[in-house]
């Protein structure tokens, strides 16, 4: 005859853990989940290195991560085409027609021109987006710009 035993669960009630001393918990002999037992409050028993520059967040969460694409633009100013002119000739990655300064910079991987800076040469550029101000600068020094809103 099988004999029917009432579980310790409903036994012992009321006792912290039921006959299964300290095993048996979710986190185990840990002291907790996360960075539990890490002294996280108590300020003794903290890692040597809490306070190095070199980890300065080591507890917590910090910032997100939004979802979605990026959508930042790259910009470039005139002043950047100014001075990385002589590198993008040597490199072939303008075409000289004239006195006038080809430059694809979709190509070069730029997606907006700003206007900071002065040009000294004429420029046909070929950009997604441009500010009305570098188009004006660029336009009254003799150039174009192409962009793709125009296209």
């Amino acid at each position: 005859m099988v004999v029917k035993k009432r579980k310790k669960i409903t036994r012992m009630r009321g006792t912290r853990t039921h006959g299964w001393g300290l095993v048996h918990r979710n986190s185990g002999q840990r002291g907790g989940a996360g960075n539990a037992g890490r002294g996280k409050k108590a300020h003794s028993n903290k890692p040597t290195n809490w306070l190095d520059k070199e980890n300065p967040r080591y507890f917590g969460k910090h910032g997100f991560k939004p979802k979605g694409q990026n959508t930042e633009d790259k910009v470039i100013n005139i002043i950047d085409i100014e001075q990385k002119l002589p590198e993008w000739t040597a490199n072939k990655k303008t075409i000289l027609t004239g006195k006038t300064f080809e430059i694809n910079l979709k190509e070069l991987g730029y997606t907006k021109l700003l206007s900071t800076g002065k040009t000294t040469k004429t420029y046909k550029l070929t950009i997604q987006k441009a500010t009305e101000k570098a188009i004006k600068k660029i336009t009254t020094a003799g150039g174009s710009v192409i962009t793709a809103e125009k296209q």
